[in-house]
């Protein structure tokens, strides 16, 4: 395990420094929507808040992080505090592959797809959508999240935006809970998959459903998309530890321990393989640790625009 202080001094200092925790220009960050038939006004703003983007490098840099861990090269992790936000972003971005960016930047097409066919009046900004800082608040740097949320809650606010839909429990939670806790600024807050209307014929399957804890636990979300897998002829298999009672991925653990954090999604795996059905997670960090498990598993909105 690496000193937690030192990983949390890293991330906050990139976050301060360059607006997201891996110090990446946000315009090679952000580039899902290049080519894309996407929307420049609308009633609500598809807010990303960068997380799906942010898998290729989470995957990499915890790469590197296990082959250290609890090796005396563990201890001087926090010397790279010391290197420019940039400097180390721009480092990570050259080394990360392109067919992991494509994957997951696919992932947000799939869902401006899909909020499309269900005639969901809808917009993207990419000026506008920003990391949500939630990663601060889930390691304990709530002062730094705090800072961070009101930069972006009130640009946000300023740019006029009352409603937000978003696309993973992390930054769902951190707009709908934290931010008008902390910040006083609130917006109508919904996640694309509440949204959807759509019916097909061609589904007829059963599938698992891993629940993220902030979907299951703390919003209270489970039953949302599993209805809209019904509408769809799909049927969501029986999963040991579902719901509010879901068992974690191993995120966001892998940033402290990636030998922990793997250990978890190992277990949490054996759970979803029980069923014997095909595996949909519907949060880039569930997605990412249960692959790096060995799972073979699809996220949710790639199901469903391929069943459409």
């Amino acid at each position: 395990m690496y000193d937690p202080k030192a990983i949390i001094d890293i991330i906050a200092g990139n976050v301060k420094a360059t607006r997201n925790p891996f110090g990446i220009p946000k315009f090679l960050l952000n580039r899902w929507h290049k080519g894309a038939k996407v929307p420049r006004h609308g009633e609500a703003l598809l807010f990303t808040g960068l997380m799906y983007q942010f898998v290729p490098y989470i995957e990499k840099s915890t790469h590197y992080l296990a082959q250290f861990e609890d090796t005396p090269w563990s201890n001087h992790i926090h010397l790279a505090a010391r290197v420019p936000g940039y400097l180390s972003g721009l480092g990570l971005e050259l080394i990360t592959p392109r067919a992991e960016k494509n994957r997951y930047n696919g992932i947000l097409r799939d869902i401006s797809t899909i909020l499309t066919a269900s005639g969901v009046d809808f917009y993207y900004r990419p000026a506008l959508d920003d990391y949500s800082g939630v990663l601060l608040y889930d390691l304990g740097d709530q002062d730094g999240f705090v800072q961070h949320a009101r930069y972006v809650a009130s640009k946000l606010k300023k740019a006029g935006v009352r409603k937000l839909i978003t696309v993973d429990p992390h930054t769902t939670y951190a707009l709908k809970i934290l931010f008008p806790k902390y910040t006083g600024i609130s917006f109508d807050v919904k996640t694309y998959f509440e949204l959807i209307t759509l019916t097909a014929t061609n589904g007829n399957r059963r599938v698992t459903l891993h629940d993220p804890c902030f979907y299951g636990r703390y919003l209270e979300l489970s039953d949302a998309p599993r209805k809209v897998l019904a509408n769809m002829g799909v049927e969501c298999a029986q999963v040991k530890n579902s719901g509010p009672f879901t068992s974690c991925c191993g995120g966001p653990a892998e940033s402290i321990s990636p030998k922990l954090s793997g250990e978890i999604g190992d277990r949490r795996l054996t759970d979803l393989e029980a069923s014997g059905e095909s595996i949909i997670a519907m949060c880039p960090i569930c997605l990412g640790n249960l692959k790096r498990s060995g799972a073979s598993v699809q996220d949710l909105s790639t199901f469903i625009a391929q069943t459409l």
